[in-house]
């Protein structure tokens, strides 16, 4: 790392920050001096999506006018989403928190004090030192996506909690059952290059509404159609992306297996198979075929909702493509594994490719995510080693509504005493939140939130500390989407006293009496060792950006990275993928006759950018999309006030009349702020802490309720 001052890099004037903080001069945030030239800084988004881009802040004045997408990015290529756009709005927000502030009123009521880092840190280090000398297990950390940066997201954060020896987090509320379905199918999360999706001929969108939450994607999408590819989407709503598409098989929720076995069906009985590819590079095909041949489209379609004609059709389709030596190829995503059998589902879809042969092409096979191609340097960036022997237990964080409210038991452990979140808003986005609400609510339950804003989660907190935000700090990031690795460089000066997650958890290491020298290294550190002679990190300071060497036909020879090689159907952990139905099946007549799932809103991002008022002015409303036939049922009209309920909870908003919801299922938008909301709830609390088939996920999807006019 360069230590000479001033440095400038991509027309960014940095110079040492120990007279900033007291711990070290590790550079951690960057002091920039205002200047009348403009200046135009490569950053990276750091959101929970699968397109990663590259984004360039322009600079005036030591201010961020504006972000736009970078052009010399190829995945980006210079279009940002409508959220990301308006970052600058969401930095300069009035009611950003700029200085650390401690509880004066009740829990959830929000009343805070300002306080001096000092104080606030050096309370928090005392509070945590006398929880941990009884155990520190007591201690949880709880965060997950709100910023996928490697540095600001665990980088140091990571350190801390191992050296600590605190509860470990089973970070399960995307993505887990998805990825435990791929590792068991393909090895990995693994997949084709997004940007050859404009080569197929066939395209199949499987729980996705890439218009919305996979742009650039569908820009591959719209090239591909353009030279004359067919496409299909699958998802139980009438999605935007769906009304673009040639076709769109409107199935009930977690059916998705059942439908992908009914493929797989007509392809053998109709000879669309690639027996040589099967041959060579896959395992378990003959027991495959015998589960496959019970599921004949008549039986699906009944299972899914559908009509059989559809699936039929869907079959042919992408069968003769692949016969006639034409690519084809799907794109999954996480909406089709948050049910029961999630994981079964994923690798049911993710068989398909192999059956016919279309890994041979680069326009072939099947994208659910990339990240798995990455060389992170976990080890190295993470530190595991700090737990020197310690084997602390894992709580997942799907269940924290329940956990919070346990008692020390032998099975259990210890008691939950303190909690401290970053990155995660869970009092709005964790399922089941009237018990989520109800612990966080504990009196004897010592809470740090780092935050940008007061969310419905920073109510609760003890202490509330100002974190930074994208364009303040340095950060790397993967992608899920793409395989370019891209770097974040601080465009401005952190707002009011904020400051990056990494300078908060050296700072508490310090006063913890942790020395080892991991704690003081600095961010640009941390981003350059997490893929350490890996990747170029001179490029990534001169482009913002470099693309992995990977084939771009990865498993046309297979070589898959599991255990055999080979694309395994029979897997020795799970045996074949199969149809598991979903825990909740509404019933005409019954207490709760209508599924629900809880798709995000267009305009947010979980439950960030709610509170972007430009954004939650285009999203207007909580809003639950239902049928025509479901409403009329009901006496309900549109822009009605509706009760949604079930034995968890009950949470009111607007009832919006469409074709988007199918009959039977409602479709409650989401992750609106619970104090946003109608009446103080929103979506969660009606949904439950069970956990998927495999990867221990969240159930999200797997919903059933009654909708009624609210009085």
């Amino acid at each position: 790392m360069t230590t000479g001052f001033p440095l400038k890099i991509n027309e960014l004037v940095l110079e040492p920050t120990c007279k900033t903080y007291d711990y070290t001069c590790a550079m951690s945030t960057a002091v920039f001096h205002p200047s009348s030239t403009p200046r135009s800084v490569i950053g990276a988004c750091p959101h929970d999506c699968p397109d990663t881009c590259s984004f360039i802040t322009e600079v005036q004045e030591g201010r961020a006018a504006r972000v736009r997408g970078n052009p010399a990015h190829a995945h980006t290529a210079g279009a940002l989403c409508a959220k990301v756009s308006k970052y600058t709005e969401r930095t300069y927000h009035p009611e950003r928190l700029t200085f650390p502030m401690k509880r004066v009123g009740a829990k959830g009521e929000g009343k805070f004090e300002r306080v001096s880092w000092d104080e606030a840190l050096n309370d928090i280090a005392a509070r945590f030192q006398a929880i941990a000398a009884r155990d520190p297990q007591a201690i949880v950390p709880y965060s997950y996506a709100g910023t996928m940066g490697l540095a600001q997201a665990e980088g140091m954060a990571a350190r801390f909690f191992h050296k600590l020896g605190a509860s470990l987090l089973d970070r399960t509320i995307c993505s887990s059952a998805g990825t435990e379905g791929l590792m068991h199918t393909l090895g990995g999360k693994v997949g084709m290059k997004v940007e050859f999706f404009a080569e197929s001929r066939l395209i199949i969108i499987w729980g996705s509404n890439s218009i919305t939450s996979n742009l650039h994607f569908w820009r591959h999408v719209q090239e591909a159609k353009r030279l004359g590819a067919r496409v299909w989407c699958i998802d139980p709503r009438r999605t935007e992306t769906a009304e673009k598409c040639h076709e769109h098989i409107q199935l009930l929720p977690g059916t998705d297996a059942a439908l992908a076995l009914a493929i797989m069906q007509e392809l053998i009985v109709h000879y669309w198979l690639d027996h040589d590819y099967i041959a060579q590079h896959t395992l378990g095909w003959d027991k495959l075929r015998e589960r496959a041949l019970l599921w004949n489209p008549e039986r699906a379609a009944q299972v899914c909702g559908v009509p059989a004609a559809q699936i039929i059709q869907l079959a042919k389709e992408y069968g003769q493509a692949a016969k006639r030596g034409e690519p084809v190829a799907i794109r999954l995503n996480y909406g089709m594994q948050r049910v029961r059998g999630g994981g079964n589902a994923v690798r049911a879809v993710a068989s398909l490719p192999a059956l016919v042969g279309a890994w041979r092409h680069r326009a072939g096979g099947a994208l659910l995510s990339s990240s798995g191609q990455f060389p992170v340097q976990r080890q190295a960036l993470f530190r595991p080693d700090l737990l020197e022997g310690k084997t602390p237990r894992t709580l997942n964080m799907i269940t924290i509504g329940d956990d919070l409210l346990r008692d020390s038991s032998a099975e259990f452990g210890a008691k939950i005493e303190a909690l401290i979140v970053y990155n995660s808003n869970p009092v709005a986005v964790a399922p089941d939140s009237s018990k989520v609400v109800q612990g966080f609510a504990r009196e004897d339950l010592f809470t740090v939130v780092l935050e940008h804003f007061q969310t419905d989660t920073a109510d609760y907190a003890d202490y509330l500390l100002p974190a930074t935000t994208q364009l303040e700090h340095w950060d790397v990031h993967l992608s899920y989407g793409h395989t370019d690795v891209l770097l974040n460089q601080p465009a401005i000066q952190p707002v009011g006293e904020a400051k990056p997650n990494t300078e908060i958890f050296r700072q508490l290491a310090r006063r913890m009496g942790y020395t080892e020298p991991c704690f003081a290294e600095d961010d640009e550190t941390l981003c350059r060792t997490a893929f350490e002679g890996q990747v170029d990190f001179d490029a990534l300071l001169k482009d913002g950006f470099a693309t992995l060497h990977i084939p771009d036909a990865p498993f046309a020879q297979g070589g898959f990275p599991t255990a055999s090689g080979q694309c395994e159907f029979d897997s020795p952990v799970h045996g074949l993928p199969d149809h598991v139905p979903n825990y909740e099946l509404p019933e005409a007549g019954g207490e709760y006759p209508l599924a629900m799932i809880s798709p995000p809103a267009r305009n947010f991002l979980n439950s960030t950018f709610v509170n972007v008022k430009s954004l939650r002015d285009m999203e207007g409303e909580p809003l639950l999309e239902i049928s025509a036939q479901d409403a009329a049922a009901r006496g309900i009209h549109d822009g009605a006030v509706v009760k949604v309920f079930n034995d968890r909870g009950t949470y009111h908003c607007k009832a919006h009349i469409t074709t988007r919801a199918r009959e039977g299922v409602v479709n409650g938008l989401g992750i609106w702020w619970r104090k946003l909301g109608l009446r103080g709830t929103n979506v969660n609390e009606v949904t439950s802490q069970r956990l998927t088939d495999m990867g221990r996920g969240p159930v999200f999807y797997d919903c059933q309720v009654q909708v009624q006019l609210a009085s």
